[in-house]
């Protein structure tokens, strides 16, 4: 099975943080095992050969998600579901993307906020 991109990591990675403060370290083999992805599958790297793509992938779902306000970071390397995210969960989505994640406002103030 080919790993998801990032969005389609966006609900594993969300569910995980509703279980409880959690890292991407992890849930990475938690959500490796959901998949069923191969031992192979698991070790892909990037094309930088510096990273694993799932660990990458799983890394940007939670950035993303973070930006909506749907986790919180409570300390470095954490995250876990807020308020919001539980709300979110609780209409059980088939899915969570960024469409998903634009009727958030403050992932849009992130994206205007200058650098």
């Amino acid at each position: 099975m080919p790993i998801p991109d990032y969005q389609g990591l966006m609900l594993a990675v969300l569910r995980h943080g509703a279980a409880g403060e959690t890292g991407v370290m992890q849930v990475e083999e938690k959500i490796a095992d959901e998949l069923g992805l191969s031992a192979e599958e698991r070790e892909q790297l990037l094309p930088s050969g510096k990273q694993r793509i799932l660990h990458n992938r799983i890394h940007w779902a939670k950035f993303y998600l973070q930006k909506a306000g749907l986790l919180e970071a409570p300390k470095r390397g954490r995250f876990v579901v807020s308020a919001v995210g539980l709300d979110l969960l609780k209409t059980n989505p088939p899915s969570v993307n960024l469409d998903t994640l634009r009727r958030y406002p403050s992932l849009l103030d992130s994206m205007r906020a200058p650098r």
